[in-house]
C-alpha cells in the first residue's frame, strides 16, 4: 500500500486549498460561507461509517418525525451525506439503482426543510445550502476527480494504525491512501 504523508500544513488548510483547486478546475466560484460549510462536512465525516449503509430517503423520513433538536441534527445528516455521496461517490447512485438526481433532490430538501426549522442567520446558512446544492456536488466531483489519480481520496478508510486519515507516528499529519476500497 502506497501512502503519501502530508504534514506541512494542519488538516483544514489542506482541504481548504483542495476545495479551491476544485472550484477552479470546475469553474465554480463558491462564496466563504459555502467553502467554509464544504470543508466542515468533509472532515466532520471523515469517520462516517454509515455513509455508504444508510438509504437516504428512509434516513429522510425518519428525520421527519423527529422534534426538535434531533430532527434538525438529523435532517442537516441526510443533506451532508447526500452532498457527499453525489459529489464523491456518484456511482453510489447506480449500484442503489437510483438517479443522481435522487441525491441531490433528496439532499437539497433536507436542507432546505432544515432551514424552515431553524432561526435567522442558520437558517440563511440552509437555505443558502439547498439552493447552491448543485454547484456543491460538481465541485466535489472535481475534487475526486483530481484526487482519484493521486490518492483515491476514501472518507471512511482506516489506515494500518487503526485511525482513520491520521497515524500515531505523525501526530497531525494526513494520510491519504493508494489503496482504493470496493464498496
Amino acid at each position: 500500500m502506497t501512502t503519501a504523508i502530508l504534514t506541512d500544513m494542519p488538516q483544514t488548510a489542506l482541504w481548504v486549498d483542495l476545495i479551491r483547486e476544485a472550484e477552479d478546475g470546475a469553474a465554480i466560484r463558491l462564496d466563504e460561507e459555502l467553502e467554509s460549510y464544504l470543508v466542515f462536512v468533509l472532515m466532520g465525516h471523515t469517520r462516517d461509517a454509515q455513509l455508504h449503509g444508510n438509504v437516504m430517503a428512509l434516513d429522510y423520513l425518519l428525520a421527519r418525525a423527529q422534534r426538535g433538536t434531533r430532527r434538525k441534527q438529523e435532517l442537516r445528516d441526510v443533506g451532508d451525506r447526500c452532498l457527499l455521496l453525489a459529489g464523491l461517490y456518484p456511482e453510489q447512485a447506480e449500484r442503489r439503482m437510483v438517479s443522481l438526481d435522487y441525491f441531490l433532490s433528496l439532499g437539497s430538501c433536507a436542507y432546505d426543510e432544515l432551514s424552515a426549522a431553524l432561526k435567522a442567520a442558520v437558517a440563511d446558512l440552509y437555505c443558502h445550502l439547498a439552493k447552491a446544492f448543485a454547484h456543491l456536488v460538481r465541485v466535489l466531483m472535481e475534487v475526486r476527480r483530481r484526487t482519484r489519480d493521486v490518492a483515491p481520496l476514501l472518507l471512511h478508510e482506516v489506515s494500518t494504525s487503526g485511525q482513520c486519515g491520521h497515524d500515531a507516528q505523525f501526530p497531525g499529519a494526513v494520510l491519504l491512501s493508494g489503496n482504493a476500497m470496493r464498496h
